[in-house]
């Protein structure tokens, strides 16, 4: 009998500059925090629809409704890992449960030592968007993020950051951590919408 027939791999379509990663690197700024249980809890507050602020205890935020999503990240160090398997909370989950205000446009990502992340209201709200807890049905190690780290599959990582511990609803934009320090305040990979010296009118905070 003769050999199978040999079939080429399909090829991937990353966005500019990308290169595919198999394994799942380990890039941050910084320590890895500390989790204690006991006096984690997720906020959402800022411009919310009737102005309180709105908490979860560990325990509550991780009984919430659990999602699984099927995403890519794009990092901006310029690795791709493709097809992973994220659960945890979809953003549109805290969008029902802690609605903003009818004219808040953005919201601050909040995670621990004070890094932030702006993000477009309809970006959060993507149905892809999710608050991660899980890989590949496994917990996220510290490194990766763990008790929560957002994930926003339709632009760079570092807009989802990891150790998140609440959001802001904005009426306006106001630059993240790293979009203070020179990254894009869109951060579109498609786009390869890297650096803040790329922004055209529009893209970033009215001065």
């Amino acid at each position: 009998m003769g050999q199978p027939e040999s079939r080429e791999e399909e090829p991937v379509e990353l966005p500019p500059g990308q290169r595919l990663q198999r394994g799942w690197p380990v890039t941050h700024y910084g320590p890895v925090p500390k989790f204690r249980a006991e006096r984690w809890e997720f906020r959402a507050f800022g411009a919310t629809a009737d102005g309180a602020k709105h908490c979860w205890s560990h325990e509550e935020f991780t009984a919430l409704p659990y999602s699984t999503v099927v995403a890519d990240m794009h990092c901006v160090t310029k690795f791709s890992m493709l097809g992973a398997e994220w659960g945890g909370v979809r953003t549109r989950t805290i969008l029902e449960l802690a609605p903003p205000a009818p004219d808040a446009t953005h919201v601050m990502v909040w995670a621990e030592y004070g890094f932030s992340s702006n993000l477009r209201i309809e970006d959060f709200a993507a149905e892809n968007c999710l608050f991660a807890t899980h890989r590949s049905g496994e917990l996220l190690t510290a490194e990766h993020g763990f008790p929560v780290r957002l994930i926003v599959p339709h632009l760079y990582a570092w807009k989802g950051p990891k150790w998140v511990r609440g959001i802001e609803y904005m009426r306006a934009d106001r630059r993240g951590f790293w979009e203070e320090r020179g990254y894009h305040n869109l951060g579109d990979p498609w786009r390869e919408q890297r650096y803040s010296y790329q922004e055209e009118p529009g893209d970033g905070p009215e001065l």
